[in-house]
């Protein structure tokens, strides 16, 4: 049966990229460090409203992005995000049907997204991160590969309404294996986690900042 899901992703995926390069010259760097096939949890940092289409631009495979469950009590815009692969998780709480559904489409061979700090950030930087994401992937028999997102907190920021063009950049990090979450400690692997997306993105911060 054909999944119609797939051409509607694909072309929204299309738009957001021309419209993001045109307003925030946005730029994606390591995009080959994601696995070509299988199940793979992806981990990124949470700066803005834009997160998630930034993800997809970047990103050379249709993702299946967790999403708070508030953005669910809307009807219509329920109906467009579940069209584009997102389900719902509670934040604050330990969500365990989230997290079975995450299992569920990581070992089907899905890419799943999620955003392990919990809520955007106050000032740019790369919060602690938390949900076990090495766990999930150590269960589901995946790798964890980190992504960064440099400049959407100064293009879209909590405080303000709507967006403001400034340049954008995006990072894929070097993954954690199946094996190594599998075998490794947690919280040692989650530390090393979140000491790469730090890495990543003081690589982001030294490139030039001019939208080109």
């Amino acid at each position: 049966m054909t999944d119609w899901r797939g051409y509607g992703y694909a072309a929204c995926r299309q738009v957001a990229r021309v419209l993001f390069c045109v307003f925030f010259g946005i730029r994606v760097y390591h995009r080959e460090r994601l696995p070509a096939s299988g199940g793979v949890l992806v981990v990124s940092n949470h700066q803005s409203y834009l997160d998630p289409i930034l993800v997809a631009v970047g990103m050379p495979r249709p993702f299946h992005p967790m999403a708070r469950e508030s953005l669910f009590r809307f009807l219509p815009f329920a109906l467009v995000i579940r069209s584009l692969y997102a389900f719902p998780v509670r934040r604050s709480t330990a969500d365990l049907a989230a997290v079975r559904e995450a299992m569920r489409r990581l070992k089907r061979g899905a890419v799943v997204l999620m955003f392990p700090e919990g809520t955007r950030t106050r000032d740019g930087s790369i919060a602690p991160l938390h949900g076990g994401p090495v766990t999930i992937a150590a269960r589901a028999g995946v790798p964890v590969v980190p992504v960064v997102i440099d400049g959407a907190f100064e293009a879209w920021p909590r405080a303000r309404l709507l967006p403001w063009p400034h340049p954008i950049r995006v990072a894929f990090g070097e993954a954690i294996s199946a094996q190594e979450a599998a075998a490794g400690d947690p919280e040692a692997l989650m530390d090393l986690l979140w000491r790469r997306m730090q890495d990543l993105q003081a690589e982001l911060r030294r490139l030039p900042r001019g939208i080109v």
